[in-house]
């Protein structure tokens, strides 16, 4: 029974196959919309069942082509903008970034009379990432106020030559008074922060010039092989010597040729030629 259905149904006779081009289409994605499918238009009428068996599709192109089917791939772009890391956010004006010892020295030396708060922190450090929002505030309300950011991890040698350890660390510089104090603070003792704040932002004159680093800091910022800063150490003052008291005062010894005792008789009586009469010493 079997034998005699497929002798009447053959489906590789009345077809418009193509074994060649279909193995290249099985293995293609097919992107061009001018492409479209359709149906064979003729079919087998079998025995099978009573049902028609569609033994093809063809595809069908509008526009003539020449040669194999081509792949058309299709480019697609994705721009994703980089996020802004924590100690990048609500920056304000009056916040900068050191980059370096030498930019640190001269932000300080270059502020003139305004005050300068150096801020020490690690991206890693959780005090950190919490405080800044705070900093950021403060800043804003207080333009006048330079903050000066120093990124721990990328200046962990200058940092030690600072003699920072503990973090979040800040230090509060102004005019010829240079570095007015120091501290660790969080969210928990912020008041700290703000106390020094208020007390250092009055209005005062610094007379002489900016001072910014303490002289044996930028010494050792000098002496920092992994640092590219150098420093020439001024000159000390000499020191005045003070009077000592005439009680405390040795007597000096008297030179030998003022020690020289005249004889008794050494002296002589001349008469002049007008009769005076004169004193003359021996030798």
């Amino acid at each position: 029974m079997a034998t005699e259905i497929l002798s009447k149904i053959n489906l590789f006779s009345h077809t418009y196959y193509n074994s060649s081009s279909s193995s290249s289409l099985k293995n293609s994605y097919i992107t061009n919309s001018s492409l479209k499918v359709q149906p064979i238009k003729s079919f087998l009428d079998t025995d099978f069942h009573g049902r028609r068996i569609s033994v093809q599709q063809k595809i069908e192109r509008k526009e003539p082509r020449k040669g194999n089917l081509k792949v058309l791939p299709i480019q697609m772009s994705l721009l994703i903008g980089k996020a802004q890391k924590w100690w990048q956010k609500g920056l304000q004006e009056n916040m900068k970034e050191i980059t370096s010892a030498q930019d640190l020295v001269d932000s300080l030396s270059n502020a003139g009379d305004k005050l300068v708060i150096v801020d020490f922190f690690s991206p890693g450090c959780g005090g950190c990432k919490a405080l800044h929002p705070k900093i950021c505030q403060f800043a804003e309300m207080n333009p006048d106020v330079q903050f000066l950011q120093v990124n721990y991890e990328e200046h962990k040698s200058m940092s030690y030559s600072l003699n920072v350890h503990v973090l979040p660390f800040f230090r509060f510089y102004r005019g010829a008074h240079g570095r007015l104090c120091s501290f660790s603070c969080t969210n928990a003792t912020i008041k700290k922060f703000r106390d020094a704040l208020a007390k250092h932002t009055t209005d005062r004159c610094s007379i002489g010039p900016t001072k910014g680093l303490e002289e044996a800091e930028l010494i050792a910022l000098a002496a920092n092989k992994d640092l590219s800063f150098n420093y020439t150490p001024k000159p000390k003052p000499t020191e005045e010597q003070e009077p000592i008291p005439a009680e405390q005062q040795k007597p000096q010894p008297v030179p030998a040729y003022l020690n020289y005792a005249l004889p008794s008789n050494s002296s002589k009586t001349i008469k002049d030629s007008d009769g005076k009469t004169l004193i003359a010493a021996g030798r």
